[in-house]
């Protein structure tokens, strides 16, 4: 190894490692297995960078890197197949879900050589140093580094759909009264709420004090087998815990008996960001931590052969670019935040009126375009449509990119 590769390799192992250190486990790379071949081919690719042939007609030889761009906006930029960016980007298999990070401002060279391409951030063969300030980074790393898709498409979702299975709700801590007795609640309007049987909610060191606010688990059926894979539950706002649980004495009871009649005392929240109205009967579960979230859109290593669940916050069963999308496999089956697949209609079943006999057939499957995953749970995922040719709809296959 040259001392330029040598130092590249040691610069992106810096920045991996920081990367690594700022995102939540939640965030992280689920670990699952890696065939020896899998592992050879990554470790090829990425000494090598991707075939001159799979670069997009026009990629720019030098492109300075902007505010508002994306590294899926860049990967389309360079890519005539934009999930193959690990590879032009010379990432190995373990630094796949951490990019190399991309800032506003640093200017990205295209080097081709022998029929291959590599993305750079230095020109020619000069080597690439990268000063570390772990203080500085980490501010970077949380407000400037480019996203991997647009952030006000998915931002919503990271924090709001939760999958939970049949009883998680019920035994979550609910919304029991309000302030005046009033039936519906929003920002700013003070409520009151009870943990379950022995787990009251307090104040203690360490108790959560930021909750988000959830009614209406629907269940989510595959689109195949009928299953259920887990109850999607509705999100209506959040509420920060400002007075525990306790107990008083009953009216006309004698505090100073040790038989005294106690009532309960709910504990005492404040409601902000409702999307809708807060109601007594709605459940409660902890804040998540915010965490950053920047992966590359990469192909998944694994067959993947999925369909579409459900169109997030849609009545109806049709999505189109843009949209969010939950699909039938999860965490357990190997999907990871920046896996890219592609999407194909479900072939329509009709009466062929041609053949005399009148027989059903079912029309093949086309290709419709992509979408990434950027949110897992154990047996579900949500994924954004990042292109459509028509119509999305419940029941559509996904699988791995061509």
């Amino acid at each position: 190894m040259t001392s330029t590769a040598r130092g590249r390799a040691t610069a992106l192992g810096v920045l991996a490692m920081l990367a690594g250190a700022v995102m939540a486990p939640a965030a992280q790379a689920q670990n699952h297995p890696v065939t020896a071949a899998q592992r050879a081919t990554a470790q090829q690719v990425a000494s090598r960078g991707v075939p001159v042939s799979e670069l997009a007609a026009n990629a720019p030889d030098v492109y300075v890197v902007k505010r508002g761009d994306t590294l899926w906006g860049i990967s389309g930029m360079y890519l005539q197949r934009p999930w193959r960016w690990p590879e032009l980007w010379g990432m190995n298999l373990q630094a796949i879900p951490n990019p190399h990070l991309i800032f506003p401002g640093q200017t990205l060279y295209l080097d081709r050589a022998d029929g291959y391409a590599r993305l750079r951030t230095s020109p020619g063969d000069a080597s690439e140093t990268v000063r570390v300030s772990p203080r500085t980074r980490y501010d970077s790393l949380a407000g400037t580094a480019l996203p991997t898709l647009q952030p006000h498409l998915i931002e919503p979702f990271l924090v709001e759909p939760l999958v939970v299975d049949e009883l998680a709700l019920l035994q979550a801590p609910r919304i029991v009264a309000t302030r005046d007795e009033r039936v519906l609640m929003a920002n700013g309007d003070r409520a009151y709420a009870r943990g379950p049987q022995g787990s009251p909610l307090t104040m203690a060191p360490g108790a959560a004090r930021l909750y988000r606010v959830f009614r209406n688990a629907v269940a989510l059926k595959d689109p195949n087998t009928g299953e259920v894979l887990g109850y999607e539950a509705q999100y209506v706002g959040r509420a920060e815990l400002v007075r525990g649980e306790s107990t008083a004495p009953a009216p006309g009871s004698d505090p100073a008996q040790a038989d005294a009649e106690l009532d309960l005392v709910p504990a005492t929240l404040e409601l902000s960001g409702a999307r809708e109205e807060i109601r007594a009967g709605d459940r409660m579960l902890p804040a998540p931590q915010r965490t950053f979230n920047s992966y590359a859109p990469r192909a998944p290593q694994s067959p993947v052969d999925a369909s579409v669940v459900s169109i997030y916050g849609s009545a109806v069963a049709n999505a189109g670019q843009n949209q969010v999308i939950t699909i039938n496999r999860g965490a357990r089956d190997g999907m990871e935040a920046g896996h890219v697949l592609q999407l194909l209609t479900r072939g329509e079943r009709l009466v062929d009126k041609t053949d005399e006999a009148r027989a059903m057939i079912r029309l093949p499957s086309e290709s419709n375009g992509l979408a990434m995953v950027f949110l897992t749970f154990d047996r579900v995922s949500y994924a954004l449509i990042v292109q459509a040719d028509r119509t999305v709809r419940v029941g559509d296959r996904l699988v791995n990119p061509e």
